[in-house]
């Protein structure tokens, strides 16, 4: 199962904190009064059987949707802003970064490229690099070190499609980390990925946890129990229990929600 969380004492108070979220679909509360807290410098899981409203709480974090009621809030040194209701372009430059489920890459750009064009997005080059060979050169060392800090190292140069699917999602987590986040938010880092490529990844975020607060949707809870500091358990759009894996694991109403099958009970 991993050697449990490791990394940066989570600071005092939260970085991270919704209020009341709601979100009504057509009369459906996907969302349903969520309150919650995220500590400075801890790995928080979001979890839950299908349909408990992790995706699209993750969404209202990263202003993927708009709240029908609520708010987020974010803590920086100048004080508390809001983010419920920005764009996800407003909020990943108050250093809220995500990352996606299902990749979403240009197969014929390198990886060493995709990096180079995420580094440039907040500079306001952007998409104009055509206009000079020259544009993206002055990203290209700290392109590299995000490479090799996602155990890219060797691979920066050959075209994205080519990369087995774990370093695929090793690439999207670069491309997160070029927008240098305060706080990182990880949509099922695991998923779809074989026992090794799990095992990287697990360590993977353990070492980029450093500085940063990181906010995770798992369904794998043999990665929830290596890496998080506090787990939150959705079900039916609603906060179910709060607290560290060791003491949720063994909750009646966990099992009975979302543990109960062999696997998730390991």
């Amino acid at each position: 199962m991993g050697g449990g969380p490791t990394g940066g004492r989570p600071g005092s108070g939260p970085v991270l904190r919704a209020r009341g979220l709601v979100r009504e679909f057509r009369g459906f509360r996907a969302v349903d009064g969520v309150d919650l807290d995220v500590a400075e410098g801890s790995v928080h899981a979001l979890v839950g059987p299908n349909g408990a409203g992790k995706t699209t709480l993750f969404n209202l974090l990263t202003g993927f949707l708009k709240p029908t009621a609520g708010s987020v809030l974010l803590q920086e040194l100048q004080g508390t802003r809001e983010l419920a209701g920005r764009s996800p372009e407003a909020i990943s430059r108050l250093g809220v970064a995500r990352s996606f489920q299902i990749t979403s890459l240009f197969a014929e750009l390198t990886p060493h490229q995709h990096v180079e064009l995420a580094l440039a997005g907040p500079t306001g080059l952007g998409w104009r690099f055509w206009r000079s060979d020259r544009a993206l050169a002055r990203f290209a060392g700290r392109a590299a070190e995000l490479l090799a800090q996602v155990g890219l190292a060797g691979h920066g140069d050959v075209p994205a499609g080519s990369l087995s699917y774990g370093r695929k999602r090793a690439l999207e987590l670069a491309l997160a980390l070029a927008l240098d986040p305060k706080v990182l938010l990880l949509d099922e880092p695991t998923a779809g990925m074989g026992v090794e490529d799990v095992d990287r990844t697990i360590e993977l975020i353990r070492g980029i946890r450093a500085g940063r607060t990181v906010v995770m949707v798992e369904h794998n809870m043999n990665v929830v129990a290596s890496l998080a500091d506090r787990v939150t358990v959705l079900q039916h759009g609603k906060v179910l229990i709060e607290g560290p894996y060791a003491e949720i694991r063994h909750d009646p109403r966990v099992i009975t929600a979302y543990l109960g099958d062999s696997d998730a009970a390991r």
